[in-house]
């Protein structure tokens, strides 16, 4: 049961169920629809175990002059027994045409006696998981039920004034009825969440993450910061330095973390940004400011690949101006690892860049000012606090002033405007909406892969012609159940198909010497077509790559197929991604498709990610350990949501009582989380 997450009482009491059945009539054997669940009471007449075409119980059983065949294909001795002429069961599942006649399969069933009433309410179906049954886990939701009763923990935290305000059922009456409705509740209302009692439920959560967003903003605000005021050295240094002039969307959105930086509290701002609408330069200004201040800054990025394309950027940028840049990943010697992580701790490292080494318990940072967090979805909340947590330390002793470094994420994965207003209510939003000039639109292809050749002879034309290609796979080793083209076997395909051309392979299992050797010659036009897998997703600017071909793109996400896209269209050469499927599509995928071709807007495509897949992906939620909403849907649900802000607002204000309890009901110890 802890591993579906049921370990007090208050867990079971929200374990809501998924569906219900109907149980409180009986339905006769001649009135059963074939396909349709029912519930029917018949007599055993006869049971035998047969060997054809299987080992299996038969079991024939009568309702007046109707005959029910049951087969069991997997039984036990007991069960035999239990089967004894004579018996009255009361069974329930799908009837269908059998050989001899109406039979079901593995029905659900129960021995009773003759006249025994049906239950009067619809029977609860719980999500489960192995060895956790639902008659176990109805009694314990049952008992976890009467324990709260019993010490009136379900009674109403919510005062009345807000249950009228906003027309909010009873919150135990509400609980109790999803646990077992009455049998003339809306079945229809119950699975798709209308009926006034999830209402109500769907409130308290959105309630509980309200207040906890703005309790945490409100807990930073007190907070300390170094005020890190723009000096007008390094960060002018640096835009003179720049081979191009910042977009308005970038001067807008370096002018809000500048203010951010020189204010004396904690910064936390998300900077989001379509694929290559240059993020690393606004955020570079910001570790620019932090230095001039005397200040260290830290870059974080998921993966090594970006890690090091970040490390080479900004250190051709910042080093000519005197700037001291330290790499630390997981991957250096063990010397070459203490070196930096002495230059670390000492403050000779002005700024540090790399994967999550940087916050492992070796790393101390002699004055970290600033924390910078690429691809922030990618990251745990545990992680992301884990960095934030080492400006706390100086040498390792806790700082005297206590004071908080200021914290920059960046996503190119934009966050839908209903999921910022929500999930980030406790963070500050700037938004890079323009590409840098120069840039041409990509051209997006669907091709289905029986015209392999075509695409085949697209990448000859273009290589000849100076440009280079990416051709991405999605496994890297062969997968019986998928039947999907592996990188490997791509790789090979691909040396042979073009044996003119240089051809390089990129994948996750490769040692990152390797891989960045072989992304170090394709930056350097030494390798012409790159095989790779999704490794090459984020960060990767190549501007002479000007085609793509994604493979199997039906089995992408859409977040990532854009991400993958937005590896070519870097310079001003006429890009393409070629989206190669194979065919048949299922319908979700079909219209991932559609939406990938017909946008190019990462904002939409975000907000279709999320009406298709749900809010998890974009806040890294499957690693984070945060309360995601379990009930709510931040699309269905704004109207709940609108009114879970104004109602934070009026608690916070005038009943902190009353948002203390409700946010301990529904949020318990995992309140810590939401400080990342």
């Amino acid at each position: 049961m802890a591993k579906i997450g049921l370990r007090e009482e208050w867990d079971f009491a929200l374990h809501l169920p998924i569906r219900y059945e109907d149980e409180t009539r009986i339905t006769r054997v001649r009135d059963a629809r074939i396909g349709e669940a029912c519930q029917i009471e018949a007599e055993i007449i006869h049971n035998e175990i047969t060997y054809r075409p299987r080992r299996q119980l038969v079991v024939q059983t009568k309702d007046g002059d109707d005959l029910l065949y049951l087969r069991f294909l997997n039984f036990y001795g007991s069960q035999i027994k239990q089967m004894a002429v004579g018996k009255r069961l009361r069974l329930f599942g799908e009837v269908r045409q059998g050989f001899f006649g109406a039979e079901m399969v593995h029905p659900r069933y129960r021995i009773v006696t003759e006249n025994e009433p049906v239950p009067e309410v619809l029977t609860p179906i719980y999500s489960t998981t192995a060895g956790v049954s639902q008659t176990i886990l109805r009694r314990a939701i049952d008992k976890s039920l009467a324990a709260l009763e019993s010490r009136h923990v379900l009674d109403d935290a919510l005062p009345e004034s807000i249950r009228q305000n906003y027309r909010l059922h009873d919150f135990r009456a509400s609980v109790l009825t999803l646990h077992r409705p009455p049998a003339e509740a809306s079945q229809l209302s119950l699975i798709e969440r209308t009926h006034p009692a999830w209402q109500r439920i769907k409130f308290d959560e959105l309630l509980a993450q309200q207040l906890a967003m703005k309790k945490a903003r409100a807990a930073r605000d007190k907070k300390s910061a170094p005020r890190l005021i723009g000096k007008k050295k390094l960060s002018p240094a640096l835009k003179n330095a720049l081979p191009f002039g910042l977009t308005s969307a970038q001067i807008r959105a370096a002018n809000e973390i500048a203010a951010d930086l020189a204010a004396p509290h904690p910064m936390q701002r998300l900077l989001q940004g379509d694929v290559g609408s240059g993020k690393t330069i606004v955020a570079a200004l910001a570790a620019a400011q932090a230095i001039e201040n005397g200040y260290q800054a830290a870059l974080m990025a998921p993966t090594e690949i970006l890690a090091e394309q970040h490390y080479r950027k900004l250190s051709a940028l910042l080093q000519p101006l005197g700037v001291t840049v330290t790499w630390l990943t997981g991957s250096l010697k063990a010397k070459e690892k203490r070196d930096a992580i002495a230059d670390i701790a000492e403050g000779k490292t002005q700024l540090a860049i790399g994967t999550h080494a940087l916050f492992q318990d070796g790393v101390t940072f002699a004055k970290l000012g600033l924390a910078i967090i690429d691809e922030q979805h990618r990251f745990g909340v545990g992680q992301r606090l884990a960095l934030r947590e080492k400006a706390n330390i100086t040498n390792g002793k806790k700082n005297l002033l206590e004071l908080e470094a200021h914290q920059l994420m960046m996503s190119a994965t934009p966050i839908p405007r209903t999921l910022s207003m929500s999930y980030f209510a406790d963070l500050d939003v700037s938004v890079i909406d323009e590409l840098p000039p120069g840039r041409t639109p990509i051209v997006t292809k669907l091709i289905a892969d029986s015209r392999r050749d075509e695409v085949l002879e697209r990448i000859r034309l273009a290589c000849e012609a100076g440009a280079q290609a990416y051709w991405v796979c999605p496994l890297i080793e062969e997968s019986e159940t998928l039947q999907l083209q592996t990188a490997v076997d791509t790789f090979e395909n691909m040396r042979a198909a073009f044996p003119d051309l240089k051809v390089g392979l990129v994948h996750g299992r490769m040692k990152a010497a390797e891989k960045n050797e072989v992304m170090a010659a394709f930056v350097a036009n030494e390798i012409q077509l790159l095989v790779a897998t999704t490794v090459i997703e984020v960060g990767v600017d190549v501007s002479n790559a000007s085609l793509m071909v994604i493979e199997h793109a039906e089995r992408m996400g859409l977040s990532q197929m854009h991400q993958l896209r937005g590896r070519v269209g870097r310079g001003a050469k006429q890009s393409m991604c070629v989206l190669m499927y194979h065919q048949p599509v299922g319908e979700i995928a079909r219209s991932r498709l559609k939406t990938i071709f017909e946008n190019t807007d990462g904002f939409e495509i975000a907000r279709q990610d999320l009406l298709l897949r749900g809010p998890g992906e974009h806040l890294g939620a499957r690693q984070s350990g945060a309360p995601l909403l379990r009930f709510a849907d931040i699309e269905r649900d704004v109207d709940l949501l609108d009114a879970a802000r104004d109602a934070s607002t009026w608690l916070l204000k005038n009943d902190n009582a009353a948002a203390e309890k409700h946010l301990a009901r529904w949020l318990g110890s995992r309140q810590h989380y939401l400080k990342a």
